[in-house]
């Protein structure tokens, strides 16, 4: 399945629907009926991983990490509520400049995947830090071009690291999960060097936070929230911290 872009989308509102998912709350309950449980949904099934035993050491006052992990909705508003984030925008990585458009990466066709840029403070936060809550909380790494009820490559699970520090402690933590079989299945996650971010529109942003009550928001997005909430509690602001401003 893919999503359906909203035919004349404000930043003031939200896009009518992702894939006008399944026409609303009555019809969500249908499509959960034959989807598989996943950790970002299940909360009683969610637990901490564990942490990396490879990560950065803090070398500069900000840093940044960009994860692919199905709807950017539900990941950027994970991150918005860790401590020690101090931006997270939903945009797209992996494709070129001039398809970095929600209407043209809906189709698959563009090598982008959705995508969250996360700013942080390395003091705050490690690195390593945010990639055991990715893998925690943020979405299910064993799902291979998908996520959840959306399908593609755009819903890859994929790390795009800004070096090789990243890019080395990201497969040394795959290697780690994998081998300790703390997944049913085996990680699809793809770790891709290079991909350019590129900020989504402006109605995508701080899209839970200003839209609480969607139907795909309340179903697939924020149980994520308060997975993270429940298991890494001692990370968790009440308080997102907005693309936009304060909440």
């Amino acid at each position: 399945m893919n999503k359906t872009k909203p035919s004349t989308p404000s930043t003031t509102e939200a896009p009518s629907s992702r894939r006008q998912w399944l026409g609303g709350l009555t019809a969500a309950a249908v499509g959960l009926a034959a989807w598989r449980v996943w950790p970002a949904f299940a909360g009683e099934s969610a637990v901490m991983l564990p942490a990396p035993a490879a990560d950065l050491t803090a070398m500069a006052a900000t840093d940044s990490a960009v994860f692919a992990g199905g709807c950017f909705w539900g990941v950027q508003a994970v991150f918005q509520h860790v401590k020690g984030v101090t931006n997270a925008v939903s945009g797209y990585a992996g494709g070129a400049a001039d398809t970095a458009r929600y209407d043209e990466v809906g189709s698959g066709r563009t090598g982008h995947a959705e995508a969250v840029r996360i700013s942080y403070n390395p003091a705050e936060i490690s690195y390593g830090q945010l990639l055991q809550i990715y893998f925690s909380v943020a979405h299910d790494p064993t799902q291979l071009n998908r996520q959840g009820p959306d399908s593609g490559t755009q819903y890859r699970s994929t790390i795009f690291p800004a070096n090789a520090e990243q890019m080395r402690v990201a497969k040394a933590y795959i290697a780690q999960l994998d081998q300790a079989g703390v997944f049913s299945g085996k990680i699809a996650t793809t770790v891709e060097p290079g991909g350019k971010f590129y900020a989504a529109e402006a109605y995508h942003q701080d899209f839970m936070a200003r839209h609480p009550a969607h139907p795909y928001i309340v179903v697939n997005d924020r149980p994520k929230v308060q997975n993270l909430q429940r298991i890494f509690g001692e990370r968790y602001r009440a308080e997102p911290v907005l693309v936009g401003g304060a909440a």
